[in-house]
């Protein structure tokens, strides 16, 4: 007769590194370069720069927590940096109609949500793959953008009101900052706390299990588009309130560096794990290497070829994590 004893217990420290291997890692990754560009640098830890790249940081990280729940569900959306040029543009256009402000913050959330949803629609529901749908999101909405405005800037002009979201502070604090913080806080809320967030992640591990449960399946997946373009329409106001115009050029490659900070983060790409708290350090860390590499009087164009590195290096890293069986070998109890 088999005799079966209990699993002898793992050490407590050996289990909380493995459980947080991805989010230490990329908080050491961060350190390491906030240390190496303060050291090589007079500037960069001053209060100054330090503002400026939150604040430049908040359109990336306000839609890599978007993305964070749309790759949990092993989609990708490859159009948000599009979308963002798109909502930029026509933001301007209606501006410069005379339309009050707060009414055009309203539509361009609801043409988000309208074009995300849409997009969300053809993956979930007619079973397209997320890389060809979004890629064809990003040609049309890039094209759109450019047809609109006819490659040219569009200046927001006497709209006070509108212009502070990009460049007014509170207390200090850059007001777009201060939204990407809350917008990263809901989100680790409701990945974490609420019966949606657990659905979302369970739709990602098997789709088919979650939908035989009972689980809206389908809907779950589109819906995390539907809020990818909320997201991206939120980012593209910003950017076009601290800059004051608005551009079919915007966020040109802006998807890269979104998904470099998820996946950087240590959300899987197969979907089923992700982390909102991994995604914020990723996404300053995205921005702290740019800020640092320009301070260091190095090319800007340098920059994509580091983001290009660090998206190669983070996906090597993520499949390598998620496909092996790392653990932390302690000596046994004599």
């Amino acid at each position: 007769m088999s005799t079966y004893t209990e699993r002898q217990k793992g050490s407590p420290v050996a289990d909380f590194f493995v459980e947080h291997a991805q989010v230490l890692s990329i908080a050491f990754f961060f350190l390491a370069c906030c240390a190496l560009f303060a050291i090589t640098t007079d500037t960069f830890l001053t209060v100054g720069n330090i503002l400026n790249v939150v604040r430049q940081a908040a359109p990336i990280l306000i839609v890599a927590v978007a993305m964070t729940f749309v790759i949990v569900t092993g989609g990708i959306d490859l159009s948000v940096g599009s979308l963002v040029a798109l909502v930029n543009a026509v933001a301007a256009i209606v501006l410069s109609m005379g339309v009050p402000w707060p009414l055009v913050v309203v539509a361009m959330l609801a043409l988000g949500a309208l074009i995300g949803f849409v997009q969300g629609w053809f993956v979930a529901y007619q079973g397209i793959p997320a890389f060809i749908v979004t890629l064809a999101g990003l040609s049309i909405l890039r094209g759109l953008a450019l047809y609109l405005t006819q490659g040219y800037s569009i200046p927001i002009n006497n709209v006070p009101g509108f212009i502070t979201i990009g460049r007014g502070e509170i207390v200090g604090f850059p007001v777009p900052a201060l939204i990407a913080i809350g917008v990263a806080l809901l989100g680790y809320a409701v990945i974490t706390t609420t019966k949606y967030g657990r659905q979302v992640v369970a739709v990602g591990s098997n789709m088919e299990a979650a939908r035989r449960v009972g689980m809206p399946a389908k809907w779950i997946v589109a819906s995390v588009y539907l809020i990818a373009g909320v997201a991206s329409a939120l980012a593209g106001l910003l950017i076009a309130a601290r800059l004051g115009s608005g551009s079919s050029n915007a966020a040109v490659g802006f998807e890269l560096q979104v998904v470099a900070a998820v996946v950087l983060g240590g959300t899987s790409l197969m979907g089923g794990r992700g982390t909102i708290l991994g995604t914020v350090l990723g996404t300053m860390t995205i921005a702290v290497i740019g800020n640092g590499l320009i301070l260091m009087h190095i090319s800007p164009f340098f920059t994509q070829i580091v983001t290009g590195a660090i998206i190669l290096l983070a996906i090597w890293l993520n499949t390598r994590i998620f496909s092996a069986n790392f653990r932390f070998v302690t000596r046994k109890a004599r």
